[in-house]
């Protein structure tokens, strides 16, 4: 099995369960940092490593009235700021050849959205970074062509791949996970991420996404228990209000018990193997 190092810790299917968490996208810098040091705390506490992950800009929105960002330059500048101030890798998202060079100056892993996995210009651009690239499978993807956008990132000479499960479209409005597909993407050896939040919305209902959030940490667990690198969690002190994926960000309150649990079964799972 591959594993990435990233600062003092490895990223991979065997290793200890890491966790990428934060708000969906940048809204201000005190929320930011106040959802930043709540992490770090709970990392503390309960000694597990920690990715912070939120956007600087939304490209996929599902209306034209969707917010997309406060102005890019100064959500990187937040990201910086949280990176520099608690010492934590960070995640974001890229949409386009441009933003890969721009995001890579600031973060240390590269996202490319689900909607986006098969756009190989951008693929090869975030492999030329050098940079981590976490890639997300499509909602309307087989998780068996996974293999091929990570062919993508490796024909750039770049091999620190990760492979994300966020649900596939079940019908109109609603998605699904198969956790075969965790299964399947492990068999090429990349580290692979179970998406906790994206995996229970219910895609473009009405001017929003919706969600069903009760069923974030029976599906965390479930992922967990198939033996994986990392769990990606969006969460918000008050979800409702957040100016992007309000249906189905976790409670920033509820993150602790969602952690603890999982860990529990991750150390389960990986000391019988």
């Amino acid at each position: 099995m591959k594993k990435i190092k990233l600062n003092n810790f490895y990223i991979g299917n065997e290793n200890p369960l890491v966790f990428i968490a934060g708000p969906c996208v940048i809204e201000n810098e005190d929320t930011t940092l106040r959802i930043a040091e709540y992490i770090v705390n709970l990392s503390k506490k309960y000694n597990f490593n920690f990715i912070f992950k939120s956007s600087y800009k939304k490209a996929n929105r599902t209306s034209i009235n969707s917010f997309t960002t406060i102005g890019e330059d100064e959500a990187l500048n937040i990201l910086i700021k949280v990176k520099n101030l608690f010492s934590i890798p960070i995640i974001t998202d890229i949409h386009s050849k441009e933003e890969a060079v721009k995001a890579a100056a600031v973060v240390d892993i590269l996202q490319i959205p689900a909607f986006l996995c098969r756009q190989t210009d951008l693929l090869l651009a975030a492999g030329n970074t050098g940079k981590i690239v976490n890639i997300k499978k499509g909602q309307f993807l087989s998780p068996y062509l996974m293999k091929n956008a990570a062919e993508k990132i490796e024909s750039t000479g770049n091999n620190k791949i990760l492979l994300t499960e966020r649900g596939t479209f079940f019908g109109y409005n609603d998605l699904v996970v198969d956790m075969r597909s965790l299964v399947i993407m492990k068999e090429s050896e990349y580290p692979v991420i179970y998406d906790a939040t994206h995996s229970i919305q219910q895609p473009g209902k009405g001017n929003i996404s919706g969600g069903q959030p009760q069923f974030i940490l029976p599906l965390a667990k479930a992922a967990v228990s198939i033996g994986i690198s990392a769990l990606f969690i969006e969460t918000h002190p008050d979800p409702k209000n957040a100016f992007s994926d309000s249906e189905s960000q976790l409670p920033l309150n509820l993150l602790e018990k969602l952690i603890t649990e999982t860990i529990e079964i991750d150390t389960i799972i990986k000391n019988k193997s």
